[in-house]
């Protein structure tokens, strides 16, 4: 056979010689340039969990997170670990408005409940700047933020209107906050109430009733803000920028969504 097809007879058995674990170093060495490549995708914050899932959409379709994780730690990389959210609340309380949301994170299509917040980011020339964002409790898509070096009302109504203009939400969304000045500000409150939105308020000292949009801001601090050095102002928008549209929204997955990006997710609900 070796003759019929010019193959040289030395070479067709050294291939049939080739050991077992020969053959296993090929498909680790592939399988750790697949984890790597994934890994430097996420922007390096992705861990195990995350990367097994986006292998099984390269083909791995038995691979455990154990074996994820061994081959992580040959390479020498590991998940940018964010801990969970813990409150710590100083901001002066709005004794008036009610908590429709009520810790009920569910739902069950999108802009049905909305959750807002403000973050602080610091620049080197610029001093304090400020990060008003919204999300989408159904999909985990930031569906509207603001950026300023001011933390005013017209800040958070600049990230509503950022989210109305894209989503065009329907009558009764749930929009839920804290009771900072600029969330109850007679303005903002009129902006949301005119659209016939619902508001809703954490209970009065109780920060965990939005700590959906707080655990965003500190995956954003970990993934982001605390990887970079902000020179000033427009420094900070341009990554800020990089980081919610081109990566979070887009290629960032969730496993509360199963394992998809937010905007794909958001996709797939206004097809069905």
């Amino acid at each position: 056979m070796c003759k019929v097809l010019d193959y040289p007879r030395s070479t067709y058995y050294d291939k049939q010689k080739e050991k077992p674990e020969n053959k296993w170093k090929k498909v680790n060495k592939k399988l750790q340039e697949d984890i790597l490549e994934i890994y430097n995708e996420s922007n390096k914050v992705y861990g195990a969990p995350k990367i097994r899932e986006k292998l099984k959409e390269k083909g791995y379709k038995n691979i455990s997170i154990k074996r994820v994780q061994r081959h992580m730690k040959k390479l020498g990389i590991r998940s940018i670990v964010v801990k969970k959210y813990r409150p710590n609340s100083t901001k002066k309380v709005y004794e008036e408005g009610e908590n429709l949301l009520n810790r009920d994170f569910s739902t069950t299509k999108i802009n049905e409940k909305w959750v807002a917040d403000i973050t602080y980011i610091h620049t080197q020339k610029d001093g304090w700047t400020y990060l008003a964002s919204i999300l989408d409790l159904h999909t985990q898509k930031i569906v509207g933020y603001s950026f300023s070096k001011t933390m005013d009302t017209s800040l958070v109504l600049r990230a509503l209107d950022n989210a109305i203009t894209t989503q065009r939400p329907s009558k009764g969304l749930i929009i839920h906050s804290d009771r900072g000045s600029q969330y109850t500000s007679k303005e903002y409150r009129k902006a949301v109430e005119t659209k016939e939105f619902r508001l809703s308020y954490s209970a009065k000292g109780c920060p965990y009733d939005n700590a959906c949009i707080e655990s965003f801001h500190a995956v954003l601090k970990k993934e982001c803000v605390y990887l970079n050095t902000f020179i000033d102002y427009n420094h900070a928008r341009f990554v800020l920028f990089q980081y919610i549209e081109g990566f979070y929204n887009r290629k960032r997955i969730h496993s509360s969504i199963n394992y998809m990006t937010p905007d794909a997710y958001e996709n797939l609900c206004r097809a069905s």
